[in-house]
């Protein structure tokens, strides 16, 4: 569907939990323990009906995200359900591929095309450091068997912050000579815990890269987000960058929020939006919840929008990344 702005809206994040099994350190306090209780998620159900509701206004891809959208012991069931609704052409996971490695064959068996990895350290000291606990050579042999399992994506996000990490960035543009994956330098948001640390631009990480590598444009790849691709010459994969803060793309925006508790978000870095949970709770027909999400989608924030542009205090998003969707 098209909002007030003429932006083609066909992406939803949708959220299936705020807990998470790591508590990395620009998302979550450490001993951070401030989830939602189970009966307060949306339901399997529930969120089938939302994914039938948005199928109907022109919806066809659905990122599922959290928290970590693995920690829900009916992930499966989730999976099954919205790969069965007619007009969702593509299922993609963000995850710290935790509890991904044994489910790899099972998941793209059931509808899974694609998978995104939060990695933001190759030492493996340092990765067990951010994260507070992750296991790195787990989750990079998961990397290479997703890699050979064959999805249709297999991409790796990574938040470059200065004194942490940004001495690692050739190792990830290198990580792409042998391996068909795309490593994604997202610029980190001022969020939540992620206030603590200072971002690195990503033009900083392009001349930086630059400097040491040919880049060319990745015209060939077709991009449904607002990430732009570079490959090295002769590599395997390739590189992206998306810059929320340093260069916006507010006026490409094609997608929408459903947080885990039932919260349409029509913006991540603001509050504003419907709830659709007391909606559901009133058993709210498919058709009519279509309905009111394509009223609120249509009154997205404006194209020429920044999202460091000066606007009510009390509208700024201040709940962290893991309450939001990831």
């Amino acid at each position: 569907m098209l909002d007030k702005s003429n932006r083609q809206i066909n992406y939803l994040r949708l959220s299936i939990t705020d807990n998470c099994n790591l508590r990395c350190q620009y998302c979550l306090p450490e001993n951070s323990n401030n989830f939602s209780k189970l009966s307060n998620l949306l339901s399997s159900d529930e969120i089938e009906k939302i994914v039938k509701a948005f199928s109907l206004i022109g919806i066809k891809k659905i990122r599922i995200t959290g928290g970590e959208p693995l920690v829900r012991k009916d992930f499966p069931e989730i999976l099954k359900k919205i790969d069965k609704i007619e007009g969702i052409e593509k299922i993609a996971i963000t995850t710290n591929g935790f509890n991904l490695l044994e489910n790899l064959e099972e998941f793209k068996k059931n509808g899974l095309d694609r998978i995104n990895i939060s990695l933001d350290s190759l030492n493996e000291k340092k990765y067990n450091e951010i994260t507070r606990g992750g296991n790195f050579n787990k989750i990079f042999e998961t990397i290479k068997k997703a890699v050979e399992t064959n999805f249709d994506r297999v991409r790796l996000n990574v938040v470059i912050m200065k004194g942490v990490n940004d001495d690692e960035i050739l190792d990830f543009v290198n990580l792409t000579k042998n391996l068909n994956i795309g490593v994604r330098f997202i610029e980190l948001m001022p969020i939540g815990e992620g206030k603590k640390f200072i971002s690195m631009k990503n033009s900083e990480i392009l001349s930086f890269i630059e400097s040491h590598y040919n880049l060319e444009k990745n015209c060939n790849e077709i991009t449904d987000g607002p990430a732009s691709y570079y490959k090295v010459s002769g590599f395997l994969g390739e590189i992206g960058f998306i810059s929320p803060l340093s260069n916006g793309f507010c006026d490409k925006c094609n997608r929408i929020r459903v947080t885990s508790d039932g919260f349409l978000k029509l913006c991540l870095h603001y509050n504003e939006g419907i709830d659709l949970s007391a909606h559901l709770k009133h058993n709210i027909s498919v058709e009519d919840l279509a309905k009111l999400i394509e009223e609120a989608i249509y009154n997205k924030k404006p194209k020429e929008h920044k999202m460091n542009s000066t606007d009510i205090v009390e509208n700024i998003e201040t709940k962290g990344m893991n309450k939001i969707g990831g």
